[in-house]
């Protein structure tokens, strides 16, 4: 699914959402259905079997998200627009569509409009690292333009060109391990609705607040005790970090906030204490929230460590699922946060 005239645009890995589900199983399989004729380029019968379902759900985020990915494969640029755009209207708090219309808005070449897309999508999520990169690839597109202008209003100013090389340079697809030179827009996986038989996996299921991770990998016997000691504190970060997702969930401010070391500089220029009562005003306002880690792969490295795994958030008819990446620091006899990015 690639996005023509956007030679400056990355790939897009666009978090999987997962918004407004019910315990019931057959919206599950719409949900399904029409991603999988998505998925197999079967564009027409996916756009009917979508606009059946909203016909009766017209509210519904998950469906009209996946269809402005139909319309967008299907070359119905405006209208894909239009649905983005008032999924942002509606959903304010989710990123996802503002990156979306900044892919649009970068194949038409409206650049300036693309930028502020993603100024939106980083301003609801300060930790949205796709958005971050997508962004440069932005800035560096409008630098091109005013590089070329310079050049026409001053074709005698060397220093110009060299600047503009460097940026074409840096985005020529046939260079060695540069990215595609065009965007591509991930559809929305299938959304996972919770079934009797495997309540573990639904995404409404909150961290219980003393059980490790069901993906822990179990520690080998008759290790060398340096090995031992590395097992050791790979177990002391994930619990860590189960304690910090335990504290978001159950809504303890004091523990949540505490999980984060003194280093850590929030996203997106913003000062510690409006970070701290931004997510006070987002954690304490909402009367349910879940969170749940699943494959939580953790390194090692002396005082320093990553925990990389895969998120389910949910609050009211808000759920989403994203990539998660947490860098903590040992101080003391704890372990905690002082870096966080999401969908890398």
């Amino acid at each position: 699914m690639k996005l023509a005239r956007t030679p400056f645009f990355t790939t897009l890995r666009l978090l999987t959402l997962a918004l407004a589900c019910t315990a019931s199983v057959a919206y599950a399989d719409d949900y399904g259905d029409v991603n999988q004729l998505l998925q197999a380029g079967k564009l027409s019968e996916a756009m009917v079997k979508a606009d059946n379902y909203l016909a009766t759900k017209p509210a519904d985020p998950q469906m009209r998200f996946l269809k402005g990915v139909i319309q967008r494969n299907l070359g119905k640029q405006a209208e894909a627009i239009a649905t983005f755009t008032k999924l942002t209207q509606d959903y304010p708090e989710l990123p996802e569509p503002y990156n979306n219309l900044a892919v649009l808005y970068a194949g038409q070449n409206q650049f300036d409009k693309a930028r502020a897309a993603l100024e939106m999508a980083i301003r609801t999520n300060p930790s949205y690292a796709t958005a971050h990169e997508n962004l440069g690839d932005i800035y560096a597109r409008l630098a091109s333009q005013a590089y070329n202008k310079a050049l026409q209003l001053d074709g005698a100013n060397a220093a110009v060109p060299p600047k503009l090389a460097l940026i074409r340079e840096l985005f020529n697809p046939n260079n060695k391990g540069q990215r595609p030179a065009t965007a591509a827009l991930a559809a929305v996986p299938a959304v996972a609705v919770a079934k009797p038989s495997a309540p573990a996996r639904t995404a409404t299921t909150a961290v219980p607040a003393a059980v490790p991770s069901a993906t822990t990998a179990p520690v080998a016997p008759a290790k060398p005790a340096a090995n031992d000691s590395t097992a050791q504190e790979s177990r002391e970060v994930e619990e860590a970090v189960q304690a910090w997702a335990t504290a978001w969930a159950t809504k303890d401010l004091t523990a949540y906030l505490g999980a984060y070391g003194k280093e850590f500089n929030p996203a997106g220029k913003q000062s510690r204490s409006a970070w701290e009562a931004e997510r006070r005003n987002r954690i304490v306002g909402k009367n349910t929230i879940s969170v749940k880690l699943e494959n939580v792969s953790v390194t090692v490295n002396g005082t320093q460590a990553v925990a990389r795994f895969r998120q389910d958030y949910r609050s009211g008819a808000l759920a989403v699922s994203s990539r998660k990446t947490l860098e903590l620091f040992k101080t003391g006899n704890r372990w905690l946060i002082v870096k966080e990015s999401t969908g890398n």
